[in-house]
């Protein structure tokens, strides 16, 4: 072969190498990336990992990074990333955060303007509704939560107790239990906020907030709430909120809880796993009310959009996978809740999913037509520590009922 014939074939290789490496460097400046972030367990976790990665195959113009954590590291990080405008472009958000960062509907995307990209047609409106702020639909709830009573009926039944449908059944159940220091109830300080109202809601039949969201309890109302948690502690019903633990689910010091919908399989799976019947059971009432009254239902979490990002389409795209998909949906099961897509429940409905304790949670609270829509400030974590305050006041003698329910009255106004 001829020196010049070499060096025209090396030419070539060196051309043909460069046009390849040039288009290797165009299609990575081409591809888009955005950014998504959740909370959630180590379930959670491995499962939204896989889906976002079969997002990616499935659309590989798209690079998603991803941040995680547990809840209070990620609601500590979105408080300053939402303050310093550094949000991921797709994020899990709380309920509570659509008044506190987005009151004028202008924190987060329009949504409603990504309908090109993202189905919004297989949600009830009044579904939407609840991630509207000032007519903008800023998040679309994943699922509904309440917080359910769940009973471990081998408990029960060994102590030859019915199922308690009314308060005064855990009452004469603490009676029978306490000398095992079983207790019939127990919850988290917001489980047992939202129980000891529903009890109030009904001796007043008032509610605590009005339709607008302002404090419709006076100091006697708020006084029935402060009276109750102090008979159920001291009666031995539930154990004051500073000591309840989750473990104690699963080796039996309770035999009941107040907890979320969406904690059905996260709670309980080892109670069920060592051979416990847990059951829903009715919300607690007395025999003039029905049950339901008093409880209130919210979204488990939503997803929103950032009002910066830079990529809204696909952004949009992300979530009508996460959302809508059938993918996504045999990934996540009901571990964040039944969907409230209808074309996630198809799908999930297809595959035999639709079941265990935390579907039947869902469907108590469904069929219960007596729950109402959840005002954000009834969860509000500040409320609720003033709520605990004013009970330990009580508790430990420090103040009557009467005087602290004034300082929780004043305490609650200040706030609003």
């Amino acid at each position: 072969m001829s020196k010049r014939l070499v060096a025209l074939l090396a030419s070539c290789i060196i051309l043909f190498s460069g046009c390849e490496h040039e288009t290797i460097i165009t299609e990575q400046k081409s591809r888009v990336e955005i950014t998504f972030s959740w909370w959630g367990n180590d379930t959670r976790t491995e499962y939204t990992i896989e889906g976002v990665r079969k997002f990616e195959e499935l659309n590989p113009g798209i690079k998603v990074n991803v941040s995680y954590s547990e809840w209070s590291g990620y609601e500590l990080r979105n408080r300053i990333q939402m303050i310093s405008g550094r949000e991921a472009d797709v994020m899990q958000i709380n309920f509570g955060w659509l008044s506190e960062f987005s009151p004028d509907g202008k924190g987060y995307y329009d949504i409603a303007q990504l309908d090109e990209y993202f189905d919004l047609t297989t949600y009830d409106q009044d579904i939407l509704d609840y991630g509207k702020r000032g007519g903008i639909l800023n998040a679309v709830p994943i699922a509904l939560n309440t917080e359910t009573v769940y009973i471990n009926r081998t408990i029960y039944d060994k102590y030859g107790l019915n199922i308690p449908e009314t308060w005064d059944d855990y009452v004469n159940a603490a009676k029978v239990m306490k000398k095992d220091d079983v207790y019939p109830i127990a919850g988290s300080s917001k489980s047992l906020w939202l129980f000891s109202v529903a009890y109030a809601e009904q001796m007043t039949g008032k509610k605590l907030l009005t339709d607008n969201g302002k404090l419709n309890f006076k100091a006697p109302e708020l006084k029935i709430i402060l009276d109750f948690y102090d008979r159920m502690v001291d009666e031995k019903v539930f154990p004051p909120v500073e000591y309840y633990d989750r473990l104690s689910i699963d080796n039996g010091t309770y035999a009941g809880t107040v907890a979320w919908v969406s904690d059905a399989q996260n709670y309980y799976k080892k109670a069920l796993e060592n051979g416990n019947e847990i059951v829903i059971t009715s919300y607690p009432h007395d025999a003039s009310h029905e049950s339901g009254e008093g409880w209130y239902a919210k979204p488990a979490t939503l997803y929103a959009v950032s009002r910066n990002t830079e990529h809204p389409k696909e952004a949009a795209m992300l979530l009508e996978f996460l959302m809508n998909s059938e993918e996504m949906a045999e990934l996540q099961g009901v571990e964040k809740g039944v969907p409230l897509s209808k074309r996630a429940r198809i799908a999930l409905l297809a595959n035999n999913k639709l079941e265990g304790l935390q579907y039947e949670a869902s469907s108590k609270m469904e069929t219960t037509k007596t729950i109402e829509k959840m005002n954000p400030f009834i969860e509000d974590g500040g409320l609720i520590d003033k709520f605990i305050d004013a009970c330990d006041l009580v508790i430990f003698d420090k103040a009557s009922s009467e005087e602290a329910a004034e300082q929780l009255y004043k305490e609650i106004l200040d706030m609003k």
